[in-house]
């Protein structure tokens, strides 16, 4: 079971990001702490509908919605679950929603096969150490790292973070995976899987590492925050051009409080532990122990271009991205 380590490098990126989110203005806080702009009018829509993955990297969007930071910018937020990043994606090419939560990889390769034209709107989590790890149980094959080349991994589906993380750390060691058999599982069913020997090792995150310590006896193989994966970007939200066109002023009003709410939750883990025992659905037992990912809410792109880079270098795509391309405008650039 990995322990909660904030590392003093954490703590410095903590302070950088509230410097920015002072300076910039986006949002400047008056004395009582609450948003000295006049964002709340002239919205083009009011009512937002999110889609989600219910994990930690929500934390920030669920703190903002009970802290009222959305209302405060004259938004009313409805989050609507989404059974996967590539469902979420799905959700808004759609039109069912406004804004989707996903890992990276979706919105890169829903770009590069024309399936649609997504801009990303906001930073939400980054790996950060022992937050995502590649697991084994006590009675599997898989004892060292070099093991996985020929292993049963456990992966949620093909060309996702779990699937490109995996391969990418085994690359940094030098363990071929072209003989690895791929078990496509749910995370929530990978814990009984590695119990019943479906698969040997798997790819998991928090809260996941911690639920399948608990359960399983799950230790770690490796932890992903090594190498070419280290800090990798994880999660974001995304819209389609088209509405990132037709609704600045609504858009910047939630990248706004998404800001605020990402700021108290660097700073602050007893705000976010009861968010992810109501939202996550988390004991509070693994809510004190797990790691938390990195979090922010601003787009970096130099930091982003990471995620196609790797797509690109493993197959996933077939030319390279821009990332400066699927940037939407930022409340405060």
């Amino acid at each position: 079971m990995f322990e909660f380590v904030r590392s003093t490098g954490r703590v410095r990126a903590a302070l950088v990001f509230a410097v920015v989110t002072v300076v910039t203005g986006c949002g400047a806080l008056g004395a009582t702490g609450t948003s000295t702009s006049s964002s709340g009018s002239g919205l083009e829509k009011a009512a937002l509908k999110v889609s989600i993955l219910p994990t930690t990297d929500l934390a920030p969007f669920w703190l903002a919605q009970d802290e009222g930071y959305f209302q405060a910018e004259g938004l009313t937020v409805e989050s609507v679950i989404a059974a996967s990043g590539q469902a979420s994606l799905t959700k808004s090419i759609s039109g069912d929603v406004d804004i989707a939560f996903s890992t990276y990889p979706p919105f890169f390769t829903a770009r590069s096969t024309g399936a649609a034209d997504m801009q990303l709107v906001a930073d939400a989590t980054s790996v950060n150490a022992k937050s995502n790890a590649i697991v084994t149980v006590p009675n599997s094959p898989v004892k060292t790292l070099t093991d996985l080349a020929t292993a049963k991994i456990a992966i949620t589906a093909k060309n996702t973070a779990s699937d490109l993380l995996t391969r990418s750390v085994m690359q940094d060691h030098n363990v071929d995976f072209g003989k690895v058999k791929w078990v496509l599982v749910p995370l929530p069913g990978i814990a009984a899987a590695l119990q019943q020997g479906q698969a040997d090792a798997a790819y998991l995150p928090e809260p996941y590492i911690t639920q399948a310590a608990k359960t399983a006896g799950a230790i770690p193989v490796i932890d992903i925050n090594t190498g070419a994966t280290q800090d990798f970007p994880l999660t974001g939200y995304g819209a389609t051009r088209k509405w990132v066109k037709e609704n600045p002023k609504t858009l910047a009003a939630f990248q706004r409080a998404l800001q605020k709410a990402t700021h108290d939750a660097l700073f602050d883990r007893a705000k976010v532990e009861p968010l992810l025992v109501r939202f996550a659905k988390i004991d509070e037992d693994t809510a004190k122990l797990l790691t938390l990912p990195g979090y922010g809410a601003v787009l970096d792109s130099r930091r982003l271009q990471r995620v196609p880079d790797l797509l690109l270098q493993l197959g996933a795509i077939p030319s390279p991205i821009d990332v400066n391309s699927m940037i939407g405008p930022q409340a405060g650039r």
